[in-house]
């Protein structure tokens, strides 16, 4: 009670014993004073507020005894006043406490009932809870009476009043409620009185941490006393109201949420937050040890329960019509967040098994259930496949026991799955096919299985919606054709379903996303898509894709009225043709389209000319805006997620909502067909990738936001405590698979286009984000990385992680540096975001390109990691070393190097960088542009191939030290390097060699050659390993084309010539002992020139001039090694003439380039005079010039052909001419054979001259020679036509000549033959038996070179139609003047002529007849 001027009881007291402290005898006399003091102004109920805390320091004006004293004091006070009334002090004390509490709750100045005190009444709640608890203390309180005194009050006290009782352990909570006169009643009071505490919490941001200790400490006592464990009960059998009031404030809690759930849009906001913060209730972390881990388990099992079934009106039907709206994004945040929390209990697998039991034994709401479906999907990773399993279990017991209640509920969980996108859950689709499209499931066990499943789905049909409907007509169950009736009949109901929808089975797309409920994608939208789909195709293959001229037969009208005025909408053509300009050609030339509606189409686009596509772009970026800006804002929602480990469980609704943004902006999943979804490679044109400008605004955001997210996360955390955001995130970009052309076509601008010019922190966020991609890889088609160039074989669809290898190239020295910085930050994010990872299981997830390439460039670019196998690892340096400034890419390198970890991974076969690898990186090095120095280079090369490879084990990519098999391999990498087309720099050319590896297998073979040298004995049976590895390459041949096999061969070849001119000159030739003399040994050399080397010869007769001055220039340096070098020189030329003649013809053709350097080379070596073949060649060159110019006799070489080849060759270098036929005619006799000779080496020339005009050759000019050398045959009467026949009566004859010719001059032999008809002598057929043979074979051979496809050339007759028509002609006059003994030689081709030409092989029967009477009445004139 307050004395004058307001002062405190206390004060009184203290005051008045200073004053007067000798007026009374002792303690006794004081406290009688008091008493009667008290008497006289009695209020018990203020002296218990004001007594304030017993314990006081003591002063130096000797207070200290009335300080100590006023607990006993007040005990005094109460026992006096008991005894005046009669009533035991602990009664007394106990109304007196409730009367204060009463009073404190009332003086709120808020009308209404409110759940926390203000700030005065917690300060005298404070005082009075002060003296309750020393009256504890003293045993003078009574807690029973209390409780029902507290009961017994006009209103219920404060909630906030109730927490301080319970926190200072006055009157906890359950012992209140156990003594509440009725249950329901207290239950009702505390629900609303915490549904207000939630509000209040929600409305002052001050009151919110007071709010939250209190719910949390009566969350406890909740699940304390309403969810006991059986170790428990003993100790709380004096609680009987306590667990059913507990469990029923639970319930009215949840029930107050649940019923907001189907009416949020309804509900004021702060409502909902209200009921958000009661959520908090159902944070594990809350409860930590405070509650038994059993009891928490049976809340949260109870609560999913309770949700699931709560409020079952909903019916199947209506679940069926619903399920859409019940997606994750689309589901009540309140409801969701729920579940979320409930999830945190429980492992995935526990979660499912509960849905499974509740859907056994309960009625449920089946929004409920379906919402949790869908929050099971994108909140826990391991949910696909649970869900998958649960699937299948549903569809056994469904079949086992014809029950259509666990066949609804697996369709309708399908469903729900699949509506959150394939990255969560394959599509409705997929599961309907896997699950009943082929004979082994379950509904192919027998008739009544069968009937079971179309009377289930026919029972659908009615509430079906057209999307489902469409998947299970086009992708129906399997049934055997027996009881195909079943299925068309189901069918033909489904179809009657889709008209009354007013959907047409045959306005479905040719590339329509069966997976997607989007009903409201229309037949014009589908098309436009099924148009963006078939030009994709169109642009990959330059073919009218099947599908669509499968449309335009057997589904006409979709095509007529859907397909073709989507592809044909007016719009300005572009100046070159692009893509769509080429498909509508096709299509027109096709006739598939109809002309006056192509004819329309180009007026309107005349119309249109004037206007500009900026209008149009606009209006699309401004339609797009608004889903835009929503993308960026929940993207930028993510980012406060991900810094705050707190909130590491909300990322993955966030991310879902995030992907619900990105389908309403790309759409749903237009460029796929699900029947192939996976199988349709993504096109990317590498060297200037094309994106839309939208999705590269989406790509842009989504990497963006990604990047950045993952390095303000590692400012508080290293990745791999950084949640499991970073995977979802890049799954959910993964799911859209309409995203993944932008996607990676950005990242080919990025990574390839513009690598070097990244800052550090884009590589590592590009890096991290490969990382995942390589993860989901499952999730992402092949991709066709094409150059943007024709290419004669074209490249194969790529891998994702192949993929990443073809845009990390090293090339240039910022090429270099930027790849071992991406390289190295790829595999350090790697190893540090997933360290809890195995051995294997990060193996898998490894990219294997990115370890090569730290193979190669970290021992290029650092001169110690070469000198490093192994060493311990500091496992906190890869990490630091990224995310540190202050050290540069090698240092980073350097430190992941030294890991042991990576090392392992080294280890791993799969990782390896081969011998073969590391060349083909190397050769795509531009030395002038190297990082290295030409010293540095050649120092790494040393190491890299004499002290890694060439001894390393060929398990482990290496040599296993034997030098010729790096050589071998060297040959093959730069062949097929130089066969690989180029990605392309600036129209820069890759295909010379690279000078330095070249270098280094010219050392090899050299060294090869010494050591060859040393060995003893005869090599005879040894073949060249050179020629050896040439021929293997070309046995690997294998395209889809002759064409491309044809212009792969002659590419491989016209590189073998240029390997081995780049070899030293005397590879070419081996030697051997024969006796104890060493000769020279060139069988292989000539194998290789007439089954190989001669098809990319010149003029078709000889080889080109540097493999000839290779092969001569070898032959001399080689012949060191004998004894008598000129012998085996004269050896080898001799041994020409019969296994390689066309080495000869070449020496003809070059001489008078080759003589200079040969003789020179000849004087340096020997100072002899020349070898007696050499000085022969010499002398052919001689004499041929001589008889040209002054007209010396011209003797004749034997074999006659070589002579021949030097006069030809001279001929054609400097006679003028008019003077060649006098030349002829000064030639002596017996030179017939020196003259067929010649005809053919004019032939060939004549066929160079219309195949290959650059080479010089005149095509007239060759045409007027061969003419004057066949007169010449003619007025001797010589016998030639069999030159043009191979195997003829004597194939010895010509077959030398014939031999010598490459493949496709020898095919064209019969163009040249009927090129020479016109002007054949007219006495030729009566004269040459073989001639209509040899005529007849020409032709057929034509005939058979253009029904295979040859591209046969021009000639002076026209196009090579004409050409075979003129010979039809020549022939057919030709016949009737032919000798009979003409006809016998051509029984053996009229078979084949029957089949190509049936008129004139039975021309040919009729005159080869004997006595047929001639039908012309007079002769043809055929010359």
């Amino acid at each position: 009670m307050a004395g004058p001027g307001g002062r405190t009881w206390r004060d009184l007291l203290a005051g008045r014993a200073r004053k007067r402290k000798k007026a009374f005898g002792s303690g006794a006399e004081l406290q009688e004073a008091a008493l009667r003091l008290l008497d006289r102004h009695q209020n018990l109920n203020d002296l218990l507020l004001e007594v304030e805390n017993s314990v006081k320091p003591a002063g130096q004006d000797g207070t200290e005894h009335q300080e100590a004293s006023s607990e006993s004091f007040i005990v005094s006070v109460l026992q006096e006043q008991s005894s005046r009334l009669g009533v035991p002090t602990a009664i007394l004390a106990a109304r007196s406490a409730v009367t204060n509490i009463e009073r404190i709750c009332q003086a709120s100045a808020s009308p209404s009932q409110v759940p926390l005190l203000n700030l005065d009444q917690r300060k005298r709640l404070s005082c009075l809870l002060q003296t309750v608890k020393d009256l504890l203390a003293n045993n003078v309180f009574c807690r029973s009476l209390f409780c029902q005194e507290i009961w017994k009050m006009k209103e219920p006290p404060v909630l906030e009043a109730v927490w301080h009782l319970h926190r200072d352990d006055i009157v906890g909570l359950g012992e209140l409620l156990e003594s509440a006169p009725g249950g329901p009643a207290a239950a009702a009071w505390l629900s609303s009185s915490l549904c207000g505490l939630c509000q209040r919490a929600e409305e002052a941001s001050e009151d919110a941490e007071r709010a939250g200790r209190l719910l949390t400490d009566f969350a406890i006592v909740f699940l304390q006393n309403g969810f006991q464990q059986t170790s428990e009960l003993g100790r709380k059998m004096e609680f009987k109201k306590v667990p059913y009031i507990c469990r029923a404030v639970l319930q009215r809690m949840l029930t107050w949420v649940l019923d907001a759930v189907g009416k949020e849009k309804q509900e004021d906001v702060s409502v909902l937050q209200a009921m958000r913060f009661w959520l908090n209730v159902f944070n594990v972390s809350v409860y930590k040890s405070a509650v038994h881990p059993d009891s928490l388990q049976q809340f949260f099992r109870h609560t999913l329960t309770e949700v699931l079934t709560y409020n079952p009106l909903l019916k199947v039907s209506d679940a069926i019509h619903m399920q859409k709206e019940w997606s994750f994004t689309r589901t009540c945040s309140l409801l969701t967040t729920l579940y979320r929390k409930l999830f945190v209990a429980f492992s995935a697998k526990d979660s499912i098994c509960q849905l499974q039991q509740v859907l056994e034994t309960r009625e449920v709401n089946w929004q409920h259930v379906l919402s949790c479906v869908s929050t099971l999907v994108v909140c826990q990773a391991e949910a696909e496949q649970l869900f998958k399993d649960l699937l299948s279990h549903l569809l056994m017991k469904a079949f086992e026991n014809y029950d259509m209640e666990n066949m609804i509920t697996a369709f309708l969980i399908a469903r729900q799955a699949a509506l959150e996108g394939p990255a969560l859950f394959m599509p409705y689709s997929e599961w309907f096919k896997a699950s009943f499209g082929n004979s082994g499931g379950r509904h192919g066990s027998s008739k009544k299985a069968l009937v079971f499943l179309f009377e289930f789905l026919s029972e659908l049909v009615p509430f079906e919606a057209a999307p489902y409907l469409k998947v299970h007509i086009m992708y129906p169950p399997f049934v055997p054709t027996k009881h195909r009736s079943i299925l068309l009949e189901y069918i033909t109901l489904a179809k009657t379903r889709l008209a009354d929808l007013k959907v047409a089975i045959e306005d479905m797309g040719l590339y329509e996303d069966l997976s997607s409920t989007d009903e409201s994608v229309q037949p014009q939208g589908q098309a436009l898509r099924d148009v963006e789909k078939a030009l994709q195709i169109f642009e990959n293959t330059r073919k009218i894709p099947t599908s669509v001229i499968e449309a335009s037969i057997f589904r006409r009208p979709y095509y007529i009225s859907w397909f073709l005025p989507a592809l044909l909408r007016p719009r300005v053509l572009p100046k070159t043709p692009d893509a769509r300009m080429a498909f509508i050609d096709s299509l027109k030339r096709a006739d598939k389209i109809p002309s006056n509606l192509y004819s329309t189409y180009m007026q309107a686009c005349c119309a249109m000319k004037e206007k500009m596509l900026q209008d149009e772009s606009k209006v699309e970026t401004s339609h797009s805006k608004e889903p835009a800006e929503q993308l960026k804002a929940e993207l930028a929602e993510l980012r406060t997620l991900i810094v705050d480990p707190t909130k590491y469980e909300d990322v993955s609704a966030q991310i879902a909502v995030i992907s619900d943004r990105l389908a309403s902006i790309l759409g749903h999943g237009s460029d796929e067909n699900e029947a192939a979804a996976l199988n349709s490679p993504i096109p990317v044109e590498v060297s200037a990738p094309r994106l839309e400008p939208c999705h590269q605004r989406v790509v842009d955001l989504l990497l963006t936001s990604f990047c950045q997210n993952l390095i303000a996360a590692s400012y508080f955390n290293p990745p791999d405590r950084q949640g499991p955001w970073l995977s979802l995130f890049v799954k959910m970009m993964c799911g859209h698979r309409n995203l993944l052309p932008a996607l990676l076509g950005r990242l080919c601008q990025l990574i390839y286009h513009q690598g070097p010019s990244l800052n550090d922190a884009h590589v590592l966020g590009l890096a991290a984000f490969v990382i995942h991609l390589s993860e989901f890889k499952a999730l992402i088609p092949e991709v066709e990385a094409s150059l943007g160039i024709s290419q004669a074989v074209p490249e194969k669809a790529l891998s994702v992680s192949e993929y990443w290898n073809r845009l990390l190239v090293c090339r240039t020295e910022e090429s270099l540096v930027f790849c071992a910085r991406f390289c190295t930050a790829a595999v350090s994010y790697l190893m540090c975001k997933f360290s809890s990872y195995s051995h294997e299981d990060l193996c898998a997830l490894l990219p294997p390109s990115l370890v090569k390439k730290l193979q190669y460039l970290v021992p290029r670019l650092c001169l110690e990691a070469r000198s490093i196998l192994c060493r311990e690892a500091r496992t906190d340096l890869v990490w630091s070393s990224l995310s540190c400034p202050s050290l540069n890419y090698r240092r980073a390198s350097l430190c992941l190097w030294r890991q042991a970890r990576f090392q392992e991974f080294l280890k791993e076969k799969e990782f390896q960088l081969s011998f073969r690898e590391w060349l083909l990186l190397e050769l795509e090095v531009y030395p002038e542009k190297d990082v290295l120095s030409a010293s540095e280079r050649q120092d790494f090369h040393y190491w890299a191939i004499y002290q890694w490879y060439l001894p390393a084990p060929s398990a482990s990519g290496g040599c296993d030290g034997q030098l010729e098999k790096a050589c071998g391999i060297i040959i093959n990498t730069i062949l097929d390097a130089l066969q690989r087309l180029d990605l392309g720099s600036c129209g820069q050319s890759k295909m010379s060699v690279n000078p330095d590896i070249l270098c280094k297998l010219q050392e090899m073979v050299l060294e090869l050659g010494c050591r060859r040298k040393l060995l003893s004995g005869c090599l005879d049976a040894q073949r060249h390993f050179l020629f050896e590895i040439l021929q293997e390459r070309l046995k690997d041949g294998n395209h889809s084309s002759a064409l491309g096999e044809q212009l792969w061969r002659q590419q491989e070849l016209l590189l073998h010539r240029r390997i081995l001119v780049g070899l030293p000159a005397s590879a070419l030739i081996m030697t051997c002992r024969k006796g104890k003399k060493t000769m020279l040994d060139c069988e292989d050399f000539f194998r290789f020139v007439n089954s190989e080397l001669k098809n990319v010869c010149s003029r078709g007769y000889a080889l080109s001039y540097d493999i000839t001055a290779h092969f001569f220039r070898g032959l001399l340096n080689a012949s060191l090694d004998c004894e008598e070098s000129a012998e085996g020189i004269n050896s080898v030329l001799t041994a020409c003439q019969t296994k390689c003649p066309i080495v000869l013809f070449s020496a003809a053709l070059w001489w008078p380039r080759l003589e200079p350097i040969l003789c020179s080379q000849w004087k340096r070596l020997f100072g002899a005079p020349l070898a007696e073949e050499l000085e022969r060649l010499r002398g052919w060159q001689s004499w041929a010039t001589s008889f040209l110019s002054s007209g010396e006799v011209f003797p004749l070489s034997d074999p006659p052909w070589i002579s021949a080849a030097f006069l030809h060759c001279t001929v054609q270098q400097q006679s003028p001419r008019g003077r060649e036929r006098n030349a002829l005619k000064r030639l002596g006799t017996d030179t017939e054979q020196l003259l067929v000779s010649l005809l053919f080496f004019s032939l060939m020339d004549l066929i160079s001259a219309k195949i290959a005009p650059k080479e010089g050759v005149d095509s007239q000019t060759a045409l007027e020679w061969s003419l004057e050398i066949l007169q010449c045959l003619e007025e001797r009467g010589t016998s030639w036509p069999l030159l043009f026949r191979a195997g003829g009566e004597d194939p010895q004859k010509y077959g030398v000549l014939r031999g010598a010719a490459s493949d496709r001059h020898a095919r064209l032999l019969p163009l040249a033959f009927y090129s020479l008809s016109p002007h054949f002598h007219h006495g030729l057929l009566a004269r040459e038996q073989t001639f209509l043979c040899v005529a007849l074979d020409s032709y057929i051979q034509l005939l058979q070179l253009f029904v295979e496809g040859e591209d046969l050339p021009q000639s002076h007759q026209g196009h090579p139609l004409e050409v075979i028509s003129a010979a039809r002609r020549f022939l057919l006059g030709a016949i009737p003047q032919c000798p009979a003994q003409s006809f016998g030689n051509i029984q053996p081709l009229l078979a084949t002529c029957e089949g190509l030409d049936p008129e004139l092989a039975a021309t040919l029967l009729r005159f080869s007849r004997p006595g047929v009477a001639m039908e012309l009445d007079e002769e043809l004139l055929l010359f």
